[in-house]
């Protein structure tokens, strides 16, 4: 494991998910692998962010939010999608990063597979649910190691991207207007914007630097 990675993640999630832009998730399994370069996340902050899993405190569903930094939290949305987040933050503090869209840089072929022979490469993992069937991810995975060298590795980008946006997150009706979603402008696979129907206004907390 990379202490420099390591100590990267170990930080909030509002000040790790801007870098995150550029990082690759990548799943081997007997059945290929896919490698995915993330455009577009979201940060949630656990037992201070009413959006967030953590917000009311540890549960058997949400317990892997509270660390160690470096893994991966899966949940499942609405009974279809696996949606993945990396856990960041000091362990016993609730933090994550949901991964809301990338390129499949590697393994198109069986990403293609997973998602639909007709779907557009630039759709494979556009949208948190459609990423996490690319990557072939369950809650089986809730919890994986993503810096040991495991069948599930997070890495970072050889350069860092000349531009991230950020914005209100998308489809939450607590703290929506938190400008915690960050993604690389003009990029296909970015996924559409949605506000939450009962989208409400909170002022943003502080984040220690």
């Amino acid at each position: 494991m990379s202490p420099d990675l390591l100590a990267i993640l170990a930080q909030p999630a509002p000040l790790v998910a801007p870098h995150l832009i550029g990082w690759t998730l990548t799943h081997h399994t007997p059945h290929g692998s896919v490698a995915i370069e993330l455009t577009e996340v979201e940060a949630y902050a656990g037992e201070s962010d009413p959006a967030s899993h953590a917000w009311r405190g540890p549960t058997a569903r949400n317990s892997v939010m509270f660390g160690p930094a470096g893994r991966l939290y899966v949940y499942l949305s609405h009974g279809l999608h696996h949606c993945a987040n990396v856990v960041t933050g000091p362990e016993g503090e609730a933090s994550a990063v949901l991964l809301r869209a990338g390129r499949v840089v590697a393994g198109v072929d069986v990403a293609r597979r997973r998602r639909g022979e007709q779907v557009a490469r630039h759709s494979l993992a556009r949208g948190p649910g459609n990423l996490g069937q690319a990557l072939a991810l369950t809650r089986q995975h809730s919890g994986a190691h993503l810096l040991d060298g495991g069948p599930l590795v997070l890495s970072p980008p050889s350069r860092t991207p000349a531009a991230v946006s950020s914005g209100p997150r998308v489809g939450v009706s607590r703290a929506h207007d938190w400008p915690w979603r960050y993604w690389l402008p003009g990029d296909p696979t970015v996924s559409a914007y949605r506000r939450g129907k009962t989208a409400d206004t909170q002022p943003v907390p502080h984040l220690p630097l």
